[in-house]
């Protein structure tokens, strides 16, 4: 077990960051911030990742633990996280995983930016949703697009958890690529823990998609695939 504020000390640079000796490069850890949440008292730490330019998040909530760290790396999503969309499970995913970890008594959210639309952006994602309500399903909704269908990249999770401490994680996820993404960069997963929302009729076809097409593990769609 690790002390949160030893590990989140760090050791101030000159211009004002903050970075764990001989922490991974790309990612420098900026601040260390109390974030009181309705789920518990989580400390947001900010990163920078240089190589793409973007501002990341951890929450973490209690000591950390080297190996078994509960962990989710939730990609952003600004439909789903903010405004409540139902289109896709991403915000219930992201509260359940914040109510998960506090009721362990210890984990970390990785808020992973950039990767909106599994990577392709705002506005992309936008105009494959209204791919999708003409009839595409999700994949193909990207590909007509001419977008990748899944451009999400897990290098600077992977970096962040090195620079907390983190060694192996019980990672709260249904995606498989997460999982294969941690362990090329250097990341044990012990286990992977499903997450797992009740789907409803905005959410089906996609979930469904994700099932068949990105191999995601949604077991919990079978009562509804032998009903409908």
């Amino acid at each position: 077990m690790t002390d949160i504020d030893g590990v989140l000390g760090g050791n101030a640079h000159p211009s004002g960051v903050t970075r764990i000796a001989n922490a991974p490069a790309g990612v420098t850890r900026v601040v260390n911030a109390p974030l009181p949440t309705k789920y518990g008292d989580f400390q947001a730490v900010g990163y920078l990742d240089h190589d793409r330019g973007e501002e990341q998040v951890a929450l973490v909530y209690g000591d950390i633990e080297e190996k078994g760290m509960l962990v989710r790396l939730h990609s952003e999503c600004l439909t789903g996280d903010a405004f409540g969309s139902t289109h896709c499970e991403c915000g219930p995913q992201l509260s359940t995983a914040l109510r998960e970890i506090v009721a362990e008594g210890r984990g970390i959210v990785v808020y992973l930016r950039g990767h909106e639309g599994r990577g392709i952006g705002l506005l992309g994602k936008l105009r494959a949703m209204k791919l999708q309500s003409e009839g595409l399903d999700t994949v193909e909704a990207n590909l007509a697009l001419g977008l990748p269908v899944d451009a999400r990249d897990y290098r600077v999770a992977a970096e962040i958890l090195h620079d907390l401490g983190v060694r192996s994680v019980r990672l709260l996820s249904n995606n498989p690529r997460k999982r294969e993404a941690l362990l090329r960069h250097g990341i044990k997963v012990d286990k992977q823990v499903s997450l797992l929302i009740p789907p409803c009729e905005n959410n089906i076809t996609y979930l469904r998609t994700k099932r068949e097409r990105l191999d995601h593990y949604l077991p919990h769609l079978d009562a509804v695939v032998h009903s409908s």
